[in-house]
């Protein structure tokens, strides 16, 4: 699979969108390994735009690295500069998941655990009715929204 080529533009764009990353894969003393490739290939996809790190002294070593890199995951070369290489590829398109029942608008039902007093019992299992505007506390209680007060101001 061959690299992506971009133009000078796009590139530019990247690399400016790139340098507030950090490094999300590192490539040790034994190369790029399998593991690497397939973290390196796992970034590519939650991310789209990766920087890697090259613990290595070489400077040819790694410009092999960042394009069997390119190659591999069939991603466009973005930068190299010192020991950090950038690849980008565009990210799959996710698929949209239908609305599920928890998403849905109005009322949900809510199943509620609450850990027994003795180790020894069971925790007590409830199920309650969450309307729209109430929310479940941490503690199980359902509360409803609070009105969000203005600025005095304005009020006044």
């Amino acid at each position: 699979m061959p690299a992506i080529q971009l133009k000078p533009a796009q590139r530019a764009e990247q690399r400016a969108a790139a340098h507030a990353l950090n490094p999300v894969v590192m490539i040790g003393g034994d190369g790029l390994t399998p593991a690497v490739m397939k973290e390196a290939d796992a970034a590519l996809n939650a991310h789209g735009l990766i920087k890697i790190r090259v613990f290595n002294d070489d400077r040819e070593q790694r410009q092999a690295f960042l394009a069997q890199l390119a190659d591999e995951l069939s991603a466009a070369p973005i930068q190299h500069i010192g020991k950090l290489l950038v690849l980008w590829r565009p990210q799959p398109a996710k698929e949209k998941a239908e609305a599920s029942e928890s998403r849905a608008p109005g009322p949900r039902i809510v199943r509620v655990v609450t850990p027994a007093k003795s180790p020894t019992h069971r925790p007590q299992v409830k199920k309650v009715t969450v309307l729209g505007n109430q929310r479940l506390t941490a503690g199980g209680l359902v509360k409803r929204s609070k009105s969000r007060l203005g600025s005095a101001k304005k009020r006044g």
